[in-house]
C-alpha cells in the first residue's frame, strides 16, 4: 500500500515485530482485547515448548561478506585521523560491533594487558577481551594529538570539529567515515559489519576454537558463530583434504585419488 516493491523478508519480518510490539503494549494497557498479531504460529509441541512457535516469516541467513587484507590495508590507508583508525582497527582487529565501539569509555581500555571492557554489548552482556596492540597504538596517538582535552565526557571517540566537538560520535557519524574512507579507496563494500565479520572470519582461519570465537564477539549462543565455519574456505578446505584422504586410504589402499590437472588448476 505504501508503493515500496521488492521487499525482504528481513524488512517484513521486522515490521510485523514492530506492529506485534505495538499491540502487545495497547493489550496490556487494556485498549484492545487480543494481540492480533502473534510473535510466532502455534505448533503441535506448543503445549511441551511454550512460546517457541514456527516464525511468521522465515528469513534466508546467508553468509556476511568480508573482506580481503588488501581491501582492509586500502581502507586503513584512506582513514584520515588516528580516532578514525583506532575505531576500524576496533573492529577489523577485535571484533567490536559499532555500538560497542562507540559505547567505549576511557576507563575500558586496560592498556598494560591489552584487554578492552565491553560495558555495552548487545542485549546488556558484558565481556573483556584481548585487541591487537595496533589498536592501542592508534587510540594513543589520538589521545594525544586529538582528542579534545576539554571534552566533558569520558567517552573515548568525540566528535573532532563542527557544532558537535567534544561530544560522544554517532552512529551516522561513524558510518559517514567509513564510507568516505571507501570511495577514497575505490572499495565496492567496506561496512561495520563487514569489518567484525572480517576480523571473526580471520581469527577462525588462524585456528582460533570456536568457543574462544565466540566469546570474542560476544555470542549468546555458539550456533552464531558457527557460520564464521562456512567462511573461513581455507579452514573448510584443510578438513575435507584430511576426510578425503582418510577414506581414500581405506577405499583404496596404496592408490589414492588424484585430481585431474584442470580441476586443481580451478578450470571445469
Amino acid at each position: 500500500m505504501d508503493g515500496a516493491g521488492g521487499v525482504s523478508a528481513r524488512t517484513v519480518r521486522r515490521r510485523l515485530s514492530s506492529v506485534s510490539g505495538l499491540f502487545g503494549f495497547l493489550h496490556a494497557r487494556g485498549d484492545v482485547d487480543a494481540n492480533p498479531v502473534p510473535r510466532g504460529l502455534p505448533t503441535r509441541r506448543e503445549r511441551q515448548r511454550p512460546r517457541q512457535g514456527v516464525p511468521l516469516v522465515r528469513t534466508p541467513r546467508t553468509l556476511p561478506r568480508i573482506l580481503e587484507p588488501v581491501q582492509v590495508d586500502a581502507l586503513l590507508a584512506a582513514l584520515r585521523t588516528w580516532r578514525d583508525r583506532a575505531m576500524a582497527e576496533a573492529m577489523v582487529l577485535g571484533g567490536l560491533r559499532r555500538c560497542e565501539v562507540l559505547g567505549l569509555r576511557l576507563g575500558d581500555l586496560q592498556v598494560a594487558t591489552r584487554r578492552v571492557f565491553i560495558a555495552e554489548g548487545k542485549g546488556g552482556h558484558q565481556r573483556l577481551i584481548p585487541v591487537s596492540g595496533r589498536f592501542f597504538a592508534s587510540v594513543a596517538s589520538y589521545l594525544d594529538a586529538e582528542r579534545p582535552a576539554d571534552a566533558g565526557t569520558d567517552r573515548l571517540f568525540l566528535a573532532l570539529k563542527g557544532a558537535r566537538r567534544g561530544r560522544p560520535l554517532s552512529p551516522a557519524g561513524l558510518d559517514q567515515i567509513l564510507d568516505s574512507a571507501r570511495e577514497r579507496a575505490e572499495l565496492a563494500q567496506a561496512t561495520c559489519h563487514q569489518l567484525r565479520h572480517t576480523c571473526l572470519t580471520r581469527l577462525r582461519e588462524a585456528g582460533m576454537a570456536l568457543e574462544a570465537v565466540q566469546a570474542q564477539a560476544g555470542h549468546s549462543s555458539i550456533e552464531s558463530t558457527r557460520i564464521y565455519l562456512h567462511l573461513a574456505d581455507d579452514w573448510l578446505a584443510s578438513q575435507y583434504r584430511r576426510a578425503a584422504e582418510a577414506i581414500d586410504a581405506q577405499m583404496l589402499p596404496g592408490k589414492p585419488i588424484e585430481a585431474s590437472p584442470s580441476v586443481v588448476d580451478g578450470e571445469p
